[in-house]
């Protein structure tokens, strides 16, 4: 039975706490009388009392010290539901923050002790290391509920904005949908970054909790920076409806709003004087979010809009579109690739603008800058794809810096407002750029010299391939074994990837020196690691390496795959396991490509959907000589250089389709077929 107020955690908890794998505890488990006995759950998936747990470690010295903050979040997660939860973390932030305490009132008991203690441990550790630590957990685990903006898209975005305000002294800024602070946080480092004066942070979110974590947040960094005083005003209020900061102009105004929300505030602000470019249809709310950003600029400031790609096409916005245009103060039109922030299945769009200055009027040859970074950064279809935040930036950057995009990009175009002031009024970056002839002839002259080669190379290991000769049936088929009972005999020795402190983990480009991280997520977006591991760091030592020959497994079925590892020594994140071999007893070919088989996925999945985990310990080889071993590992070696080529192929056929068929549509066909 479970105990009164104690904090129940499963096995896989206790060993993501700990810092080892979940093997281990269950080896302590089974060997130790002194393990706590579990208070809830079934034998299969038993429940064990936090506080049981956190005692046993530091009695038997398997406490880490390092690990003192993992042990804050299962106790926070305990209090309640989202609310509850997120206001403790938001008060742990304040008080660190020196901003006191929120009333003894405020809190239930238990919540006030755990936020005391978590005050103690970020005094110890570091006041902004432990807040962000809690407030990413919280995050996590609404991750479904509450959209962020990433922070190298938050970044840029405050760096499009910084580049074209008039700013002259101390710098305003302001995000009218807050969320937990990511956009204020990022213009707060770009602002110190170019040299501005005192800086003022205006938020406000109609999600009190948001807005309660946003301040701390915010309070926090700017402590941390050191720089003029910063005055910070979060509040808790609708930003349409409400208008929390009318009358306070900013210079910078950054916003991701939310999307498609018809119940915006129609009927009530219908005779609102921040329409200035007409009233927004009911099912405009996104055209709303840019008038009042618009309406709480001082002039010659500059907005930024994270905004979904409808909103440039839509026909019942064409009116307002077409003020924006005439009136000069929509800038650019950005479209950035498929994946760059929620929801990631599209292509959003930036909106540029900016607040006039009195007197100035828009000139009659005036343009709208395009960028269309979604032709610019293609992806494969059906399969999910990282952004590369480095190109990606450099190619806004650059775009919105050019006096002649034409020699920056073929991406990029000053389409003329005249040619745009049509009946739809549609400003798609893509429906407006069309690369070149001397842009695509030498990319298409490459790719199909490496299909020629590609063909050559599949069309031999296709002979080799159907040379096989396969029985129609088994005969005396040896009897199977599986991993565990591989690793007990001493065949092979079985380890399981974890997850390196986040501080560990660098994500530009590594050294000659760094260790390659790769996850579960690196393999769903094209399978090259996206992170590495300074090659000094402790986080090297306590990391499952896969070297050259090892095999890597992948414990989730959505990835499931195997294969012997042959490039350099290469960390393995959860959820992925390194096996090495004896040599002598086992083949590692034999073994990558006889664990991968789809039969094995089907027995070793704890689940029948996508999402489920495999039992690497359950999955099955076939018990055959060494010398037969190696015959079939021949076999498997080839099958996985021409799975390799088969999916490059394939890849780089409908980039050629793609490619010749715009060509040919567009008429630049100079010889027959």
């Amino acid at each position: 039975m479970s105990t009164p107020g104690s904090v129940p955690v499963s096995l896989a908890e206790i060993a993501r706490l700990a810092g080892v794998g979940r093997a281990a505890v269950s080896n302590w488990r089974r060997r130790h009388p002194s393990f706590p006995a579990r208070i809830a759950g079934t034998d299969v998936n038993p429940q064990f009392s936090l506080t049981d747990i956190e005692n046993w470690l530091r009695d038997n010295k398997k406490l880490k010290k390092s690990a003192e903050r993992e042990w804050l979040w299962p106790r926070f997660e305990a209090l309640g539901g989202r609310d509850e939860t997120g206001m403790a973390v938001a008060e742990v932030g304040r008080r660190l923050a020196g901003r006191g305490a929120a009333g003894e009132s405020a809190f239930p008991e238990e919540a006030a002790a755990l936020i005391e203690r978590a005050v103690d441990l970020g005094r110890r550790e570091g006041d902004p290391e432990t807040f962000a630590f809690l407030l990413r957990r919280w995050l996590d685990v609404h991750v479904r509920q509450i959209a962020t903006t990433p922070e190298p898209l938050a970044a840029l975005m405050a760096e499009l904005a910084t580049g074209i305000a008039d700013v002259d002294g101390g710098v305003t800024v302001m995000d009218p949908a807050c969320g937990t602070g990511h956009l204020l946080m990022a213009a707060t480092e770009v602002v110190k970054a170019a040299g501005g004066g005192a800086l003022t942070l205006l938020g406000d979110d109609r999600d009190p909790v948001l807005a309660a974590l946003a301040e701390a947040r915010l309070s926090l960094a700017v402590d941390a920076l050191e720089r003029e005083p910063t005055r910070i005003d979060v509040r808790a209020a609708d930003s349409l409806r409400d208008a929390p900061f009318a009358g306070v102009p900013a210079d910078i105004v950054l916003c991701n709003p939310p999307f498609n929300e018809r119940d915006w505030g129609y009927e009530e602000l219908a005779t609102d004087v921040r329409w200035s470019h007409g009233l927004p249809p009911r099912t405009e709310p996104e055209l709303a979010w840019v008038q009042h950003c618009l309406a709480g600029l001082r002039p010659g400031g500059a907005a930024v809009l994270l905004l979904p790609p409808a909103v440039a096409a839509r026909k019942a916005g064409r009116r307002i579109r077409g003020s924006l245009l005439r009136t000069g103060q929509l800038k650019a039109v950005i479209a950035l690739p498929p994946g760059c922030a929620a929801p990631h299945s599209v292509s959003l769009h930036l909106w540029v603008l900016r607040a006039p200055v009195p007197g100035e009027e828009p000139h009659a040859g005036a343009h709208l800058l395009v960028a269309d970074g979604v032709s610019r950064f293609p992806r494969d279809q059906g399969r999910e794809w990282a952004p590369d935040w480095a190109a990606i930036g450099d190619f806004v950057r650059e775009a919105a810096a050019a006096t002649d995009p034409a020699k920056v990009s073929p991406f990029v175009r000053r389409v003329p407002v005249i040619e745009l002031l049509d009946d739809e009024v549609d400003l798609t970056p893509g429906r407006h750029i069309t690369p070149s002839p001397a842009d695509t002839a030498p990319r298409l002259a490459e790719s199909w010299r490496e299909f020629k080669g590609l063909a050559a190379r599949v069309t031999r290991s296709a002979r080799l391939l159907a040379s096989l000769e396969l029985t129609s049936s088994a005969q005396d088929s040896p009897t199977a074994t599986t991993v565990a009972e591989l690793a007990r005999a001493g065949a092979l020795i079985l380890r399981s990837g974890q997850q390196p402190p986040e501080a560990a983990v660098r994500t530009g480009p590594p050294s000659a020196e760094d260790v390659p991280l790769l996850t579960v997520p690196d393999l769903l977006s094209g399978g090259e690691p996206r992170g590495s591991l300074a090659a000094g760091d402790p986080a090297v030592r306590e990391a499952v390496i896969a070297e050259p020959g090892d095999i890597v497994v992948v414990g989730v079925a959505r990835a499931f795959s195997a294969w012997v590892h042959e490039g350099p020594p290469t960390a393995l994140g959860p959820q992925l396991h390194a096996v090495r071999v004896q040599p002598e007893q086992l083949d590692a070919w034999f073994l990558a490509g006889s664990l991968r088989a789809p039969a094995n996925v089907r027995q070793a999945g704890t689940h029948a959907t996508s999402s489920s985990r495999i039992d690497v310990r359950r999955l099955q080889v076939r018990q055959v000589p060494l010398r037969e071993q190696r015959r079939y590992g021949e076999a498997f070696r080839e099958l996985a250089a021409f799975e390799q080529l088969a999916r490059r192929t394939a890849e780089l056929g409908a980039d050629l389709v793609h490619d010749l068929g715009d060509e040919l549509a567009a008429g630049r066909l100079a010889g027959g077929v």
